[in-house]
């Protein structure tokens, strides 16, 4: 399973802000079907892996 991110470049911030806006998965044959919650305005999608849940905390995302 894999998050999709839109990625927000923000006047005054030094790091881009990341938004979790769906999610995707890989197909047997390799392809990957994405669903997303949102849209993104910029048209910027990033695709990752998603992190293992370690203890019964949240997911860990990818903003550093």
């Amino acid at each position: 399973m894999k998050d999709v991110y839109t990625i927000i470049e923000r006047e005054g911030y030094e790091k881009n802000f990341w938004v979790r806006i769906g999610t995707a998965f890989e197909n047997r044959d390799g392809s990957q079907s994405i669903f997303l919650d949102a849209l993104p305005v910029n048209g910027r999608l990033h695709v990752r892996d998603r992190k293992k849940k370690e203890g019964n905390g949240p997911v860990q995302d990818h903003l550093r």
